[in-house]
């Protein structure tokens, strides 16, 4: 839930450099191998931070192949709303829903990294498949 307050930006692009030197070591066929299993499978920060901005807690995580984590931030959402409109716990929706919203704004800020370390942990297991064969 709060992966992207534990990742250090320039440790993330450090690594991304060392996937693109270890990239660089293939030979044509297995780089040509490597870019056709790597281009489909990359996720656009651009496109997290969107679905992370439309206020509705999961997409991003969708988007990113994390359908636990989505399912649980919907799950919470809809708890804090069924509290809200459904019981007498107003207080305690409000502080549920709020809690949400924060965490998503810290996501939202924290998106670049949050996608570049998700696509570096794509190219490693894609590396690790070209390697075997």
């Amino acid at each position: 839930m709060f992966e992207g307050l534990n990742l250090k930006k320039d440790l993330v692009e450090y690594e991304s450099q060392r996937l693109k030197e270890r990239v660089r070591e293939l030979n044509d066929d297995q780089r040509r191998h490597y870019f056709n299993l790597l281009e489909p499978a990359l996720k656009d920060h651009d496109t997290y931070a969107v679905l992370n901005y439309l206020l509705l807690p999961g997409l991003h995580h969708f988007y990113l192949g994390k359908f636990f984590r989505g399912s649980l931030n919907l799950i919470i959402l809809l708890t804090g709303t069924s509290l809200i409109f459904f019981t007498k716990y107003v207080f305690v929706g409000t502080l549920i829903i709020f809690f949400i919203l924060i965490v998503e704004l810290l996501a939202l800020f924290r998106s670049q990294v949050i996608v570049m370390n998700h696509n570096n942990h794509l190219s490693k297991e894609i590396l690790k498949s070209i390697s075997k064969i």
